[in-house]
């Protein structure tokens, strides 16, 4: 006889589970998932209980896998634990650029809280300067700090690089008067700012790539709509599979 699978069956088969993978890859707002992802909204949304490890083989056996790259270079030395205990300790900002069909290059800045990995602030900008690197991190004093008085963030910690807008003397000044302290990351060592980094990943694979924005307008508003359905929707695997704003609710 052939062999088989030792052990009890499971609850859901392997002929069941997979046509859910496949329904739950369609319905998902979001591009070339891993196998956690599918975990997690199985286990949170749709309450079956099945292994991560069982979901990843059947991915893999049916070609429902993302492209994976391979780590290259020397390894990092520094440990990477940037991450804080609770809100408001540090958050970390950081610009990128982008196209559009009218304006050309334009510069997307974000500001993200290290605690749950939320999208407290982002703007878009045909410039790239100081006045414009520091929009979203008022965005976010004005959600969770209700003001941009003097000292209202005093406590805050803010993770950048050595960028000019960063370095600058307005910028900096204007960290002071709302009481926040900078936090400039090492040179040379990218995983001091790894958690807006990680956030640049998921920004590019959902909003950016393959799609074409005709003015700076439209690209605003696409960036405005992610960060909601970002912090709604998007589970982490080091929030346990929650989603930001469900760590918040629950904090």
């Amino acid at each position: 006889p052939e062999p088989k699978k030792r052990g009890p069956k499971p609850v859901v088969p392997d002929e069941e589970l997979v046509p859910m993978i496949c329904e739950d890859l369609a319905n998902s707002p979001f591009r070339e998932e891993g196998h956690r992802k599918v975990y997690y909204r199985l286990k949170h949304e749709k309450q079956i209980k099945v292994a991560a490890k069982r979901i990843l083989r059947l991915m893999r056996e049916h070609a429902l896998l993302s492209p994976l790259r391979a780590p290259q270079g020397e390894p990092k030395t520094h440990d990477g634990t940037i991450c804080t205990d609770q809100p408001l300790e540090m958050w970390g900002t950081d610009g990128t650029l982008t196209q559009t069909v009218e304006e050309g290059t334009v510069w997307i800045f974000a500001a993200i809280e290290h605690w749950n990995a939320e999208c407290v602030g982002i703007h878009a900008s045909k410039s790239g300067d100081r006045f414009e690197a520091m929009e979203p991190v008022k965005q976010g004093l004005k959600k969770h700090y209700g003001a941009l008085t003097a000292k209202i963030a005093a406590g805050l910690a803010l993770r950048c690089d050595h960028g000019s807008q960063y370095t600058s003397d307005h910028f900096q000044k204007e960290l002071k008067y709302f009481g926040i302290r900078q936090s400039l990351a090492y040179v040379g060592e990218p995983k001091n700012n790894s958690v807006i980094e990680r956030f640049w990943k998921t920004l590019k694979k959902q909003v950016l790539e393959g799609r074409i924005y005709q003015t700076l307008a439209d690209l605003r508003m696409a960036l405005r709509d992610f960060v909601d359905l970002y912090n709604h929707r998007w589970r982490l695997e080091k929030l346990g599979g929650h989603t930001p704003d469900e760590i918040r609710q629950a904090w």
